[in-house]
């Protein structure tokens, strides 16, 4: 909690300072107040240092220079005594929730993909920075979202426990406390569960309620809006429905120039070029508008990946040969009525975007129409694409926060909130029992429970075990009896990847076998690199043994 505690004493000035700097040069904010200030710097951060990521590692030499830019422009603008002032009202809520946070934030990480995704993204920004063609050597990597950009950044000095989003959280705070929009207080609660790993779902999230509420409050500053939006969207492309929103809002209530949608254009224009450098195509993980780069993935390896995507719509509970025999009718009975949580929670989406359509139909309000619009456009896509609930759980606190706004005084709110940081902090810290509640949610057997270290430093996981094999020009790491390359050196290939290469017989190859950072392509493989794959297959599978 403490180690916590010191990131966000460094990082939030250093926000602070960079957001005061933007403010002054692009002559536009993206709203009021210190949370506003914050949410540029972020936002500005993350776009430069995505842009230097091509070219250099995100290591110290580029950490240190941004603090120090940062915390110069705070100390510069006096920006202390306006945040001293916040601080001083309802400074018993505030610092609840903030000890709460850091509290939730020091247990282990929990979520999957932190093992299998984000650690190694980090790792590989701080390392290389963006590598060409990393897909070709795990699929995963080709994402490299710009939010694990902005972790890795900061993963030197600041934050090397990767507690990125606690200290998010509680710029969350500092926006919902200027704003008086208690409403949002309530949702710090369930967000807890999204503080021990940069999981880019909290950012967005987040992002896009603020932006909504931006919106809905007649915000007038659309150049920042739209790009904050698309920024939104390049963190994660599942929140399609954000720059839609801000488009509608700016073209048809606004009726603003279309020089303001410029930024946002280059934002978008960033984040393309981006996925083609380590992808080969501008939209991970669609295979769409193909410009020929010799570095993108293999398609058998694309169409199995789209195929595992598909597996996961349904959580694994039929074949894929099972669900390709579906008709509609089954398609949608059997996804609506899988075993378990799962269930509940896509019955649950359904019912609410029945009850939001209803809710739009009788308030004939343009904005809120608007909101439909782009909600029922992310959720045709995202039923279209892979119907997993992860791709869609934003929608449901975008609803609740529509439907409920006006209900909501402080009092309420805080009657509520209170009920649920208990629940929820009891689920973090005795997982266990939310096990034996209900085993259907699976989540909770990877949970671990508290230790006194936490209040000093948040638990983190070590495993460091690991074979080396050599494949043509490419010698690689793949973790030993344990799926994923979470602290695994570099370049690590997960082993699920390993057996798909063989099985599509193509390895990936360095472009330059002198210099990792020239990056990754695919290649056939040779009858000797054949036999070489083989020798490290078998000792993988044996190692189960």
């Amino acid at each position: 909690m403490l180690l916590i505690f010191l990131s966000a004493v460094i990082i939030i000035p250093v926000l602070l300072g960079w957001g005061k700097l933007l403010e002054d040069i692009l002559k536009t904010r993206l709203c009021e107040g210190i949370s506003g200030k914050i949410l540029l710097g972020i936002f500005g951060i993350s776009i430069i240092w995505t842009v230097l990521a091509f070219f250099l590692p995100l290591n110290l030499f580029i950490e240190i220079p941004t603090l120090f830019i940062g915390l110069f422009y705070f100390v510069k603008e006096k920006i202390y005594h306006v945040l001293h002032s916040l601080l001083r009202k309802k400074y018993w809520l505030f610092g609840s929730s903030c000890f709460l946070i850091l509290f939730c934030s020091s247990f282990y990480p929990y979520i999957l993909d932190h093992f299998g995704y984000y650690f190694p993204s980090i790792q590989w920004l701080r390392e290389c920075g963006l590598v060409k063609g990393i897909s070709n050597l795990d699929l995963v990597l080709g994402q490299m979202s710009i939010w694990h950009i902005f972790q890795a950044g900061f993963s030197n000095f600041s934050d090397p426990f990767l507690r990125i989003n606690a200290v998010l959280l509680i710029v969350y705070l500092f926006y919902i406390f200027e704003k008086k929009s208690w409403i949002q207080l309530c949702f710090v609660t369930i967000f807890l569960l999204f503080s021990q790993s940069p999981s880019p779902d909290l950012p967005v999230i987040i992002f896009s309620l603020i932006v909504l509420n931006e919106i809905l409050f007649a915000n007038k500053n659309i150049s920042m809006l739209f790009a904050f939006s698309v920024f939104v969207f390049a963190i994660k492309p599942t929140m399609i429905w954000l720059p839609i929103l801000t488009f509608l809002y700016s073209a048809f209530i606004v009726k603003s120039h279309f020089k303001t949608l410029i930024l946002g254009s280059i934002v978008f224009f960033i984040f393309c070029l981006k996925n083609i450098w380590t992808f080969g195509y501008p939209i991970f993980p669609i295979s769409i508008i193909d410009f020929g780069v010799s570095w993108k993935p293999n398609q058998e390896l694309l169409k199995s990946s789209s195929e595992y995507a598909i597996l996961k719509t349904f959580d694994n509970q039929y074949s894929h040969e099972e669900i390709q025999k579906f008709s509609p009718f089954e398609y949608a009975k059997n996804w609506l009525f899988l075993d378990g949580i799962k269930s509940v929670i896509n019955c649950l989406f359904i019912v609410s975007l029945f009850v939001f359509t209803v809710f739009t139909f009788i308030k004939r309000n343009k904005i809120i129409t608007f909101i439909w619009v782009s909600v029922i456009v992310k959720s045709i896509l995202a039923l279209s694409f892979s119907a997993q609930y992860r791709f869609f759980i934003d929608v449901f606190f975008l609803i609740i926060f529509v439907m409920l706004l006006n209900y909501f005084n402080i009092k309420k709110a805080i009657f509520i909130y209170s009920i649920l940081m208990i629940f929820f902090t009891g689920f973090i810290t005795f997982p266990s029992l939310i096990a034996k509640i209900i085993p259907s949610y699976r989540m909770s057997s990877y949970m671990g429970g508290f230790k006194f270290e936490q209040l000093y430093k948040p638990s983190t996981y070590e495993y460091k075990k690991y074979h080396t094999f050599k494949v043509g020009n490419l010698r690689f790491n793949v973790s030993q009896k344990y799926p994923f390359n979470f602290d695994t050196p570099t370049p690590a290939i997960s082993e699920s990847f390993v057996f798909d290469y063989q099985k599509a017989g193509i390895f990936p190859q360095l472009i330059d076998e002198n210099n990792i950072k020239k990056g990754f392509i695919s290649k056939k493989m040779t009858e000797n690199e054949k036999k070489q794959l083989k020798k490290a297959t078998d000792k993988i599978t044996n190692s189960y043994k």
